[in-house]
């Protein structure tokens, strides 16, 4: 028997789309950082996004694409999405919000289409690199493809 190729959400939702992309694995048993996941990976870090999710004071959900070396700046996603405040989305929640594990967690196929932003920075780049949506694998893609995917605009939300 043939090993069958492993499909997420993510590479389903692209494929659905139409949307090119490549996807690269690696051995990680668990969580590891972006910044870790790029050093294992042999990836350029401006390459590497990650994926995080956040709660408004509305009690609604958002998603935010950005570079692994930054921050997120809550008051510029906070008005990003138009909601008073965001804070992160606790760990322990995350299966339970997204469909996806920590580490595996991406904008593209969520169990519930979440508002997203992707940070302006990846507007200037060829293609970035986010989770596949599952540990160990990452997503290879235009900025604009996972824009479109993700439902996401371009906004500026880093901490300076």
């Amino acid at each position: 028997m043939g090993k069958k190729e492993l499909k997420t959400n993510a590479m389903r939702m692209l494929e659905k789309l139409k949307i090119p992309y490549e996807y690269l694995t690696y051995e990680c048993p668990e969580f590891v950082s972006g910044i870790s996941t790029a050093d294992i990976t042999g990836l350029p870090h401006e390459l590497v996004y990650k994926t995080l999710v956040t709660t408004g004071k509305s009690g609604e959900h958002f998603v935010f694409v950005i570079p692994i070396e930054a921050e997120l700046d809550l008051k510029k996603a906070a008005r990003a999405v138009g909601e008073k405040s965001v804070e992160m989305l606790p760990v322990k929640e995350i299966t339970k919000v997204t469909g996806y594990v920590r580490g595996g967690c991406t904008a593209i196929g969520m169990k519930k289409k979440f508002p997203a932003v992707l940070d302006e920075s990846a507007r200037t780049l060829d293609r970035i690199y986010v989770s596949g949506g599952k540990i160990g694998m990452q997503l290879k893609l235009s900025p604009e493809d996972l824009k479109r995917a993700a439902g996401a605009d371009y906004v500026d939300v880093l901490q300076k």
